[in-house]
């Protein structure tokens, strides 16, 4: 049989552990006592693995989106530079195309967030229901990400020659 004991307090962790050890002592001197931070180190660490692939496969994914849009677009970016468009134009074209599409996606996923607040609440422990540093790092780390992303795509659509592009089409 085992038990939990959880204790919350404003007074420094050592004299607490000491106390609570020393009260425990006193009921039974038998009793093992030990913190059970191993469980929730091992959680903590799994939670943040799992975020990394997740927002790797993200990165992954958007730059497949940029890199399929410009090769799908490889005639308009053609027919631009052969016109006059320079090559940071281009760049920033399809960058500022993309910045438009992570940013309407983040939204609708602060909205989603803000919504599921309330069902997650249950699952916080002594963090607010809406956490203002979660809900603006986030998404800002998301979207710099997903620019991140679209630098190769964006250069390789600046790089393009007007005359194959024109040709293939």
């Amino acid at each position: 049989m085992s038990a939990y004991l959880a204790v919350r307090s404003s007074s420094p962790k050592d004299s607490v552990v000491a106390g609570t050890r020393g009260a425990v002592r006193n009921l039974d001197p038998n009793l093992a006592m030990s913190q059970a931070v191993a469980r929730r180190r091992f959680q903590t660490t799994l939670l943040t693995l799992f975020s990394g692939i997740a927002t790797f496969l993200a990165v992954v994914g958007v730059y497949g989106l940029f890199a399929y849009s410009v090769r799908q677009r490889t005639a308009e970016i053609g027919i631009r530079m052969a016109l006059g468009s320079s090559r940071i134009r281009v760049a920033r074209l399809i960058l500022q195309e993309g910045l438009g599409l992570i940013c309407a996606g983040s939204l609708i996923g602060l909205a989603a967030a803000l919504f599921c607040t309330r069902l997650l609440a249950g699952f916080l422990y002594s963090v607010p229901r809406i956490d203002p540093l979660t809900f603006s790092l986030i998404p800002a780390l998301l979207v710099f990400a997903a620019q991140a992303a679209g630098l190769i795509p964006s250069w390789k659509a600046s790089r393009i020659d007007p005359m194959n592009a024109l040709r293939h089409e």
